[in-house]
């Protein structure tokens, strides 16, 4: 199946190039912000935020100060990214040294990690290494005061929450209110996946952002050129389509499902042993735990890391040996679960095969960011969603049309958080100026109406695409299936709103006009005849000095994922997902008949009758239900 997403890239080199400092681009931004006492570093994968965090902590210890530096990883394996590094010979004034004493991410037993922990803010050692969960444990029995003078930075942000549950994300609040501590927050996407925000408003709002956004990481590459994004679908277990699409001469890591997904056979271990018997015969296991595998086809000997294995010495082991990867011919295929997805670094990775549907956005950056490092051994990366195609017998179908929905809008998403990003501006009456490079000027349409709003458009627009995208409502409104206008002034600022409180109505709609252009304008095919440009919308070409923001409105922002879904699939599985979504369709809103009111009356002026209920078009269908639902309206204020 081709690729649903392809994305080409200048390839200028200026992503890997450093400055006198030795840093890179994004590393060099962020340093410009190292006086904030709070600073939200978004970044993809690749780019360099670890040797970020270094030039500012180092800034922190030697310029501003501050006595201590504590950085706390999800995993241990990620750990190795902050070791001991020379930046002096770069260029920078000082080495990130670390004491091994104090580099919690190495085997041993929790308790004793604590005990170091609280040992290290009582000497004079400046850094220290450790989990989430070290921090989270030793911080039990720690007054915030023993924070004081000390920069906090927390490694994969996203995996904090405003939820009082969540204990590091309250462990977070209670710093920023009692005690001086500076924090240096590091993430690849704010995108969480429900819908509990990572911050509050409040806290959030004290975060300087610094952002560095995939487009310019990939598009200053020296290597890589080309990023596909693509699914693959299949039926019965998706073993039996493994050998379709795992390519054994490209370097890939195969996360297989989790085993409490509808994807998973629930015994990990012989997924395993089915997809090595598949690939070739184990004629060996290294010292080191790694599997030698005579591949069927050629007899060619391959090396492949099982990191499913639950045996902790087994892991550990494959672990150590993965993190010393030197050269090419070290690695041909890492499987993984849980691992091998955040911070893991395999330069040489050229196809991340990810099987079952993930419910993350950030899940989905993360693994594509195992395959996008820049390495002379690749020109192009790949992507792969192997997912379970809807089955007309299962009673699982709408949970796996939903998936599937899912599936093909994260892939959207990820197309538009890999274009160029445009700056949209209003085009007042008689202004005849072009518009200039990356600029888009539109009819109507409002700019950010505070300085909240535009902070949003420029650090949180992809992540807040991603919980629009992934809406339960937005995902029964489907194109045939509810009005254009409806998605763009009902739903889309419903879910604004929900997700941003503290905005009022005049911010939720400038929002909402940026989330709405944005997604139609790099959706849409633009080409130029003479000296005139034109952007395909709906299916006809207009002229970009003639956008009008009520045009744009009539467009489905999501429409094209829609029409991806329906070029990647068989008839019959077509149609059985437009009877699952009917069957699920969204409860009819006023708003929505207000809407739905003056394409009525069109609608009779054209046909000579009002839309039938039983009509096998969608929107016709809608329609009558709105006329239903307005008479019912207008008897209760009546008889109200």
């Amino acid at each position: 199946m081709p690729n649903l997403v392809e994305v080409s890239y200048a390839q200028t080199g200026k992503s890997q190039s450093t400055n006198e400092m030795g840093m890179r681009t994004m590393q060099s931004r962020a340093y410009e912000s190292r006086d904030a006492q709070y600073l939200l570093l978004k970044a993809p994968p690749a780019s360099g935020k670890s040797r970020a965090l270094m030039f500012l902590a180092l800034d922190k210890l030697l310029n501003q100060g501050l006595d201590k530096v504590i950085v706390a990883v999800p995993e241990k394996s990620i750990g190795a990214s902050f070791a001991s590094t020379d930046l002096k010979s770069h260029g920078f004034y000082a080495d990130w040294e670390v004491n091994e004493t104090y580099n919690l991410c190495t085997s041993g037993v929790e308790k004793s990690k604590v005990e170091a922990f609280k040992a290290f803010l009582k000497s004079d050692a400046k850094i220290l290494i450790c989990t989430h969960a070290t921090l989270r444990f030793a911080f039990e029995g720690l007054e915030e005061s023993a924070f004081d003078n000390t920069l906090l930075a927390i490694d994969e942000f996203h995996h904090v929450s405003a939820d009082g549950d969540n204990r590091l994300g309250e462990l977070i609040r209670l710093l920023m209110a009692n005690s001086t501590a500076h924090m240096v927050a590091m993430t690849g996407s704010y995108f969480r996946g429900d819908s509990v925000p990572v911050l509050l408003p409040e806290d959030e709002e004290k975060f300087r952002k610094v952002s560095y956004d995939y487009y310019e990481q990939l598009n200053g590459y020296e290597f890589l050129k080309s990023l596909g994004i693509g699914y693959h679908f299949y039926q019965g277990r998706y073993t039996s389509a493994i050998d379709e699409i795992l390519d054994t001469d490209k370097k890939t890591i195969l996360h297989i499902p989790n085993v409490n997904s509808g994807e998973s056979t629930k015994d990990k271990h012989k997924e395993v042993d089915t997809i090595l018997s598949i690939i070739g015969e184990v004629v060996d296991v290294s010292e080191d735990g790694i599997i030698i595998i005579k591949r069927h086809s050629d007899g060619k000997l391959l090396k492949v890391a099982d990191l499913v294995n639950d045996e902790p010495k087994e892991r550990e082991k494959v672990a150590t040996y993965l993190r010393n990867i030197k050269h090419i011919d070290d690695m041909d295929l890492i499987i993984a679960l849980g691992m091998a997805k955040e911070g893991f670094d395999w330069p040489y990775c050229e196809h991340a095969l990810t099987v079952g549907y993930r419910s993350s956005l950030t899940e989905i950056i993360q693994i594509i960011g195992r395959a996008t490092r820049d390495s002379d051994n690749k020109t192009h990366a790949q992507f792969t969603n192997l997912i379970a195609q809807p089955d007309a017998d299962n009673d699982e179908v709408k949970l796996s049309v939903n998936n599937m929905l899912k599936a093909i809008t994260a892939s959207l998403l990820m197309e538009q958080v890999l274009a160029p990003s445009f700056k949209f501006k209003p085009r007042f009456e008689h202004d005849e100026t072009e518009n200039r490079k990356g600029e888009v000027k539109i009819k109507g349409f409002k700019l950010p109406s505070s300085k909240r709003v535009g902070e949003i458009i420029a650090s949180d627009l992809n992540d807040l695409k991603a919980t629009i995208l992934q809406d339960e409502q937005m995902l029964k409104a489907m194109p045939e299936n509810v009005d254009a206008e409806v998605i763009n002034q009902v739903l889309i600022p419903k879910i604004i709103r929900v997700k941003y409180p503290e905005l009022d109505e005049k911010e939720v709609e400038s929002l909402r006009q940026h989330v709405v252009v944005d997604s139609v304008i790099k959706n849409g095919e633009i080409k130029e005849e003479g000296d005139k440009k034109f952007i395909r919308m709906a299916g006809k070409f207009v002229n970009i000095d003639e956008l009008h923001i009520d045009l744009i409105d009539t467009i489905n922002p999501f429409q094209k994922a829609f029409e991806i879904l329906s070029k990647s699939v068989t008839t019959g599985v077509l149609k059985l997902i437009q009877e699952s979504i009917a069957s699920t369709r969204m409860s009819m809103s006023e708003e929505e008949a207000v809407i739905l009111y003056p394409k009525i009356i069109t609608f009779k002026q054209k046909t000579g009758r009002l839309p039938h209920i039983q009509t096998e078009d969608a929107l016709e269908k809608r329609m009558a239900e709105a006329v239903v639902f307005l008479k019912n309206l207008k008897r209760e204020r009546m008889n109200g």
